[in-house]
């Protein structure tokens, strides 16, 4: 998921003065300087340097720039110069951070009072935005968090004309004003909260801003800013070309760049970020979720310092896209000197919902095979932890290829806890055998901690069943031809034993009404189609539920129209990638019309034996390991959609199982918080303990430790902030979700989890202790007789796919047509066994893949110059080579040789490029003229004053007229 980022003090005045202020760009006195900018000719472009007093700041994402001696006031461009010279390029030091100063901001020094000086800031809150003024402002300004007024302006569906008063009268109004400069600085604080939202921006700070002692207009002297970055695709023209900047303290790598451009051009997520290029210890990592708990896990064990980077893929990278991140890592951790204690690569994950595990590990695998020799020269450690759909034989796949390539690697799935590598690779804790059978096939054994005797809970009756938001009657309409998720959510529903199925309808905009089949366990089942969310929602009156994945780009107006139905009490958006202030929109009019919203961002939810969400709980076998076709006890709440699923198997194996559980999703505001839902798990009397899974970034937590200290919480609660390692960096680090950044002490993990604990929520000590204390919890739970554990009803049978099936190589089938020189049936296309990327990589041209396709081999480079010879000679000569290629067609076929031959030369004519149809149609106007036959092509050519189609461009013309007539040559064709 994207997330708010800054942006340079230039690009944001431009904004203003272009977008706010209406000025046209040739007017605007600011210069932007970079590290290859030319200071001698750069007045050319900017006369106005010459002839104005200036001020030269660093404009680098710089707090506190004046006090750090980084800004020069009223400065010639003599001396300005002479000052960016002396700065550009050097490391300076700022609060104890080091860093190149590269940029630069140069603009007209305005002469002005300190007492002209005001201060206006503008940021998002989950309701809205807020507005802070204050009368005074500058480098001496202090706590302008206690001093400030502030305007908190909820979300408008509207325009608010109200907003004018309210800044006036609430913000502006004091004793330092007469009543014209609070109206001039009224309208502009009015148009900025304007600006702000239209373009989208997440944080806009000017201080100072000046009333101009001559013209009384208002100047933003100093800006800082944030956009919502998720905005691009409908503010990119007013935007204009944004250059997203690193962090001051962190130098952006080329490597990070690439993978940046690699996730830019994919529906996938891959990022990367090096911490420390000679660091011990490197991380390949599924998931954002994951990531975080990987990364604190190692920071808490003490080697934060050999912490090498931090990163994620996700959303089901191809092949091609894994392989390509894989190998830009091994080729950090393999450059330079062998370290002589090795080094630890750790290729880690969650359970996954949809992704193909053993497809992702091909990629990763060709990368060892590529990098062989130089991880086994840098005693490279590989250890393995992942799961979810075809996770055995992925796993089967990397403990093959670690004993081919001679690479240590250590193999673990499901069944150990996810960051219990960790320790092992560090030489803290024994490596553990992996339990792999003869097949390959994981062994899954029994729960740790759990009573062997208590694997389900009594609530399973209609107490658990019939309570809450989700029962087994709950019904829902699917926004958006996802077959794969609903027929996911039909199988669960049919292991659940629910009498109907969950999805009632599915709404595709972009068709017609009609049906599509669907598996109802071993039966075919046809479920309707709609255009309208008002045709299914009116058919289907028992549908209490939307599960929406439309996109991004979509998911307001449909949204919002979903809303209007009374019927509708939970809307669950899935996508990423929605604009904040698209979110709050939703979720105001969700609020207005009490409907519960799930997302975006989020795989949703799921409430074992009563109703999914889309693809949470990941595959069947995932679903039935979990014990999710039936209630337990404990109900969580998490933001990540991968960790939810990761946490379903640590309390299936640590207690009875899962009552429910929800991702809100990843975003800063998703439609619902946690404490939402904890308090609808505080109502349930099936849920009997809570747990909770936070992260670094916002306040949500806090909300929750209110909750606890006023007795509205009040069962057990188990809670974890994971991203405690943020606060082991001396810069930013944006963590895998859009919310996972902290901003400030109270955004901290750390300060999260110590808040949490001392208003009694259980925390563990790590996010590797999170299951042991889940455990002990409810083991206390079952001792007081709070929860009553109920034998384990019989596993259910899990229908498979065949198309699944086939891919995981457990069925087989005659094929009605085979092809032995072309193959898409994997995630690329492939000639004579060879990828076609491949193809293109090597540059093999058309004459290549004719060697493919005909020759079934790749041929030598003189035979592959023959055919591309004989394809230039030939090339004018298609129209013939597609009728001739229609005629066999035909006569292939079976029909008779007439209308073989028809087949063939009707194909040829104007559209082809051929001529045979247009010469008969001259032919036959020469007919018309004249029933002459010898003087008709002369007759045709003389009226039409035109050669014949078909014939070569040699004429000659004999005389008198009479006697002869224009002759073709043989035909070109």
């Amino acid at each position: 998921t994207m997330s708010t980022k800054p942006i340079r003090e230039i690009h944001a005045k431009s904004m203003l003065h272009q977008h706010m202020l209406g000025l046209a760009p040739e007017d605007l006195k600011l210069a932007g300087i970079g590290p290859d900018t030319a200071l001698e000719t750069l007045p050319e472009a900017h006369p106005w340097l010459l002839t104005s007093q200036l001020v030269v700041k660093a404009d680098q994402l710089i707090k506190r720039r004046g006090k750090a001696g980084l800004v020069k006031l009223n400065a010639t461009w003599a001396e300005a110069q002479a000052w960016i010279s002396d700065k550009r390029g050097s490391t300076v030091n700022v609060e104890g951070v080091d860093d190149v100063l590269e940029y630069f901001i140069v603009e007209e020094f305005l002469p002005h009072e300190e007492v002209a000086e005001l201060y206006v800031c503008i940021a998002s809150t989950r309701e809205g935005d807020q507005v802070l003024f204050y009368e005074q402002g500058g480098v001496d300004i202090g706590d302008v968090d206690s001093k400030a007024r502030r305007l908190d302006l909820a979300v408008s569906l509207e325009e608010d004309s109200a907003l004018s008063t309210a800044v006036s009268s609430t913000l502006v109004s004091c004793d330092k004003f007469d009543q014209a400069a609070v109206e001039r600085v009224s309208e502009f604080v009015v148009k900025l909260v304007k600006f702000y939202r239209t373009f989208h921006f997440a944080y806009l700070e000017i201080n100072p801003l000046v009333l101009h002692p001559t013209d009384g207009s208002m100047v933003a002297l100093d800006m800082a800013a944030k956009l919502d970055q998720t905005a691009d695709y409908c503010c990119k023209a007013g935007w204009g070309v944004v250059e997203w900047l690193s962090p001051w303290g962190h130098t952006s790598f080329p490597e990070e760049r690439a993978i940046a451009a690699l996730d830019a051009k994919t529906g996938s997520s891959l990022k990367l970020t090096i911490l420390n290029r000679e660091g011990r210890v490197w991380t390949m990592v599924a998931g954002g979720g994951a990531s975080v708990v990987y990364a604190d896990t190692i920071c808490d064990m003490g080697a934060s310092e050999e912490l090498a980077n931090y990163g994620e893929y996700s959303g089901a990278p191809s092949e091609d896209l894994t392989n390509q991140y894989a190998a830009t890592i091994l080729g950090l951790m393999t450059n330079g000197e062998p370290r002589p204690d090795g080094k630890i690569l750790i290729i880690g994950g969650g359970i996954a919902n949809f992704t193909n595990v053993a497809s992702t590990f091909k990629g990763i695998i060709t990368a060892l095979a590529k990098f062989r020799d130089k991880l086994i020269e840098h005693n490279v450690k590989v250890f393995v932890r992942r799961g979810g759909p075809n996770f055995q034989e992925g796993l089967k796949m990397m403990s093959d290829a670690g004993e081919e390539l001679g690479i240590e690697m250590h193999v673990y799935g499901p069944e150990t806890h996810v960051t219990a590598v960790v320790p092992m690779a560090l030489g803290l804790a024994p490596i553990s055998a992996p339990q792999l059978e003869e097949s390959g096939i994981l062994k899954q054994p029994k729960p740790t901690g759990a009573p062997a005797e208590a694997t389900a809970a009594t609530n399973c009756t209609a107490e658990g069943i019939g309570h809450g938001l989700f029962t087994q009657k709950t019904r829902c309409v699917v926004y958006g031809m996802q077959t794969r998720a609903v027929q996911g959510m039909l199988d669960f529903d049919y292991i659940c034993k629910r009498e109907k199925p969950s999805v009632a309808a599915i709404v595709y905009p972009f068709g017609s009404d009609h049906s599509v089949k669907f598996y109802w366990g071993e039966k075919e089942v046809l479920m309707p189609v709609y255009k309208e969310i008002a045709k299914s929602l009116a058919r289907h009156q028992d549908v209490s539920v939307i599960v929406s994945f439309a996109s991004f780009r979509s998911v307001l107006p449909s949204s919002m129209e979903m809303l209007d139905y009374p019927q509708v009490k939970v809307l669950a958006i899935i996508a990423e990638g929605v604009p904040e202030q698209f979110t709050k929109q939703i979720t105001k009019k969700a609020k207005d019309n009490d409907v519960l919203v799930i997302g975006p961002a989020t795989v949703g939810g799921i409430k074992p034996g009563c109703f999914r969400i889309g693809n949470t709980g990941g595959m069947l076998d995932n679903i039935v390991s979990s014990k999710l076709y039936r209630p337990g006890s404990v109900a969580y709440v998490s933001r990540s959609g991968g960790m939810s699923n990761e946490l379903n198997n640590i309390i299936s194996r640590n207690s009875d199982g899962v009552y429910e559980g929800v991702a809100v999703g990843g975003d800063m505001y998703p439609g619902s918080t946690f404490l939402d839902h904890l308090l609808r798990y505080e109502a349930d009397p099936g849920a009997k303990m809570l747990v909770l899974l936070g992260e670094v970034g916002g306040t949500d937590e806090y909300d929750i430790i209110r909750a606890i200290q006023e007795k509205r919480i009040t069962k057990p609660l188990v809670a974890w902030c994971i991203g405690t390692c943020s606060s082991m960096f001396s810069y930013e680090v944006q963590f895998g979700h859009a919310g996972a950044c902290a901003h400030g002490h109270l955004d901290r993990a750390d300060v999260k989890n110590t808040k949490l604990a001392e208003a009694g929520a259980h925390v563990p000590r790590s996010f590797n202790d999170f299951g042991t204390c889940i455990n002990t919890v409810y083991s206390k739970l079952v001792g007081e007789g709070i929860i009553v554990p109920a034998p384990e009803p019989p596993v259910p049978k899990i229908p498979v796919d065949y198309k699944w099936a086939r891919e995981l190589g457990l069925v087989r089938k005659s094929a009605s047509f085979i092809s032995t020189i072309a193959d898409d049936r994997g995630e690329e296309l492939s000639y004579a066994g060879i990828p076609i990327s491949k193809v293109l990589d090597d540059d093999m041209g058309v004459a290549g893949v004719v060697s493919l396709l005909w020759f079934k081999r790749r041929l030598p480079h003189k035979y592959t110059k023959f055919i591309e010879m004989v394809l230039m000679i030939t090339a004018d000569h298609g129209p013939a080579v597609s009728g001739a290629h229609n005629t066999i067609v035909t006569a292939r076929a079976g029909k008779d040789l007439i209308s073989s031959l028809c087949s063939g030369l009707l194909t040829i004519g104007p559209r082809f490029g051929g001529a045979v149809d247009g010469a008969a149609q001259t032919f036959a106007a020469g007919e018309s003229h004249d029933s002459c036959r010898p003087s008709v092509p002369s007759r045709v050519s003389r009226v039409l004053d035109e050669s014949i189609d078909g014939c070569a461009q040699r004429w000659m013309l004999a005389r008198p007229p009479r006697r002869s007539y224009r002759r073709c040559a043989r035909p070109t064709s």
